[in-house]
């Protein structure tokens, strides 16, 4: 076990090679900025999968649930039992699916919500859940497929199937719920099939004699582009972190974008016109050119398909990454930035001075969507909360 001193001193020196900034106040804008869009009735599912996005889970859950949201939502059991550990209350709906005794035991244990996609399912979980001591019902969601072609029971067996957990021990509806394929499309045909697909299934649930608590659909798409899905609860996750799923709903709410990628330059160097760059020497110098080393590569998440069709940028200027990104290391062609010295901060997403890059940008590039970008970076990256005076203290502290 590491001291305070010792752990202290791992911290900084992590920090002082590459990091994730993550701005607070930006997450706790944004959420605020997605109540505004819902009614008094409607409830605010922060989804918090996947580390927050990367993002961190448990801060990002704290001040989620601080700035309006009510829920939480997780893809795993682990990802449940973190926040849990954590002293997160709020009701967490674990969205993947679960089937053995053992998860079953630990959701009911730590107090989390399931989804239950089949009727199979649902006789698993009440058989396992008889065998617990002192066993209580268990709040469960169960989750309809209108059109995803992923997760959920047929929407047209959706009276059987609401039926069927109605009457099993141990389980206590707590909503019906659906996913939008193509809610952020400008085109909504499919995703008002999808609703239309929804509500019929709810129009038989009810005429069963069956009125669920809850019903959600809209994920964070569906509750930018069109009010009538909201229904009682929104699960909202890539807007929460400031980035839109459609470029056509960034004027619906003004969002922040919550995170930074930085990193150190490492060394600085000359090269002649015919030097080559990195592995496998794609770029080959066409002059002499002032070249960086930024200590940060694909083992953090820059994707090495990036390579030479990425800029960085170096005191409020962009810069071409040249070259094969390395495992631990990319190079950029600083010969526009004079003088540069190691130690300085490169941002990689971001804003510096006037000039940003987004996930979105490398999205673009990637021909991929900018949730991957996001849950691409990896932990050796230390998630770092920030306000200014934070950002100016960790530019400076190697000039110190």
């Amino acid at each position: 076990m590491l001291s305070w001193e010792q752990s202290s001193s791992v911290a900084l020196m992590r920090q002082e090679r590459a990091w994730v900034e993550v701005n607070l106040g930006a997450i706790a804008h944004n959420v605020q900025q997605i109540r505004s869009l819902l009614s008094a009735h409607t409830e605010l599912m922060a989804v918090v999968k996947a580390d927050a996005y990367g993002h961190g889970a448990i801060t990002v859950a704290q001040i989620a649930l601080q700035a309006g949201a009510t829920w939480l939502g997780v893809a795993t059991i682990p990802e449940g039992i973190e926040l849990r550990e954590a002293g997160i209350h709020a009701p967490v709906l674990v969205l993947g699916a679960n089937h053995t005794p053992e998860q079953i035991r630990a959701i009911a244990h730590w107090n989390l919500q399931p989804t239950l996609c089949t009727p199979r399912q649902a006789l698993i979980f009440a058989e396992v859940l008889t065998d617990l001591p002192q066993a209580c019902p268990l709040a469960v969601h169960l989750k309809l497929d209108t059109g995803m072609s992923r997760l959920g029971t047929a929407w047209q067996e959706a009276a059987a199937f609401v039926q069927l957990v109605q009457h099993l021990p141990n389980l206590t509806i707590a909503s019906v719920y659906s996913h939008l394929a193509t809610a952020e499309d400008p085109d909504q045909t499919i995703a008002r099939q999808q609703q239309q697909r929804f509500e019929l299934a709810v129009t038989q649930i009810k005429a069963c004699g069956i009125n669920p608590p809850c019903l959600h659909l809209a994920n964070s798409g569906g509750t930018l582009s069109n009010p009538t899905f909201h229904y009682d609860l929104v699960r909202v996750g890539l807007a929460i972190y400031g980035l839109y799923p459609s470029a056509h709903l960034s004027t619906t709410i003004a969002l922040k974008t919550a995170l930074q990628v930085k990193a150190r330059v490492t060394q600085v160097k000359t090269i002649v016109a015919g030097t080559g760059v990195s592995y496998g020497h794609r770029y080959v110098a066409d002059r002499e050119r002032q070249i960086a080393v930024v200590a940060i590569g694909y083992a953090d998440g820059i994707p090495r398909s990036l390579s030479n069709q990425m800029e960085a940028l170096v005191r409020g200027q962009r810069v071409p990454q040249i070259g094969a990104v390395t495992m631990d290391q990319i190079m950029l062609d600083v010969s526009a930035v004079p003088d540069l010295r190691e130690g300085e901060v490169v941002t990689l997403l971001g804003q510096d001075g006037n000039q940003s890059i987004s996930a979105d940008d490398w999205a673009t590039t990637l021909d991929t969507i900018s949730w991957e970008i996001l849950c691409g970076f990896k932990h050796r990256l230390p998630r770092i909360a920030i306000d200014q005076t934070l950002s100016d203290s960790v530019s400076r502290r190697w000039d110190e």
